[in-house]
């Protein structure tokens, strides 16, 4: 039952991706964790390929409608798919199994990477259930900090294998003044190749299950084409609203599984 709801799941992840442009890759590493029962460092990697394969798809279509800004793309996606690949590359498996102890209890590398995940889910969903209809910054923002800052969320990405869509649509709505719409496809494209890159990084330290990871990936594929169908249908804000809800209460049964049972 639990292999069904995961495939189910995969399907649901391309869908929200393809409705929204991010949010849907959250659920990839819950759904390989808890209902198909893989390794917490694994499903990271595996998030990244399932992600990254189903924005690849995602992105074709969207530029076909002319929703996809390359040049800008390009420039977002540079800074964050090098922390990527790094992050993959070099920090995750260098991370020790046990960071540090607390009297008997110990914090591991597997626990600090799911209530980092955790956390990163939180921010995505306060960040779809807020109004964000604030006023847009009449100040230029500064090259150098926007380079950091997009390092930065590669940095996260890398860590707990999301595709980062909540982190990198408000930055091209912000500050590369793209629509909502080129903004939900940018992203996408974006996603694709950080995710796509980043799991290069995991090529040679992980035993990778390319007949799952290929299957799961199919499922999810048609999930994103099924989203962006749907997209013209319905109520983006609404929709995002309510993902958000379900991604905060995911967040905190995540924490309270990690830290109280």
């Amino acid at each position: 039952m639990e292999v069904f709801f995961g495939y189910l799941g995969a399907l649901a992840i391309g869908l929200v991706l393809g409705l929204t442009g991010g949010g849907g890759s959250i659920l990839t590493v819950p759904v390989l964790v808890y209902l198909l029962g893989i390794h917490p460092v694994t499903a990271t990697a595996y998030s990244l390929f399932i992600v990254g394969t189903t924005s690849a798809f995602g992105t074709v279509q969207n530029y076909r409608k002319g929703f996809v800004e390359v040049k800008t793309g390009l420039k977002f996606a540079l800074p964050s798919l090098t922390a990527i690949y790094l992050t993959r590359k070099f920090i995750v498996p260098n991370i020790p199994e046990v960071l540090f102890s607390i009297g008997e209890i110990s914090i591991t590398k597997n626990l600090f990477i799911m209530i980092l995940f955790a956390i990163i889910m939180l921010m995505a969903a306060l960040s779809m259930i807020r109004n964000n209809k604030s006023e847009k910054s009449t100040v230029p923002p500064n090259p150098i900090i926007t380079v950091v800052q997009i390092f930065m969320v590669g940095v996260l990405i890398g860590l707990v294998g999301a595709g980062g869509g909540f982190l990198i649509i408000p930055a091209l709505v912000y500050l590369a003044k793209l629509p909502m719409k080129k903004a939900v496809g940018t992203s996408i494209f974006i996603i694709a190749i950080n995710s796509l890159i980043g799991f290069t990084g995991d090529i040679g330290n992980i035993d990778i299950d390319w007949s799952f990871l290929f299957i799961f990936s199919f499922i999810s594929i048609l999930g994103i084409f099924a989203g962006i169908y749907l997209n013209k249908f319905i109520n983006e804000k609404n929709l995002k609203k309510g993902f958000g809800w379900f991604v905060l209460t995911m967040s905190i049964l995540i924490l309270a599984k990690e830290l109280l049972l």
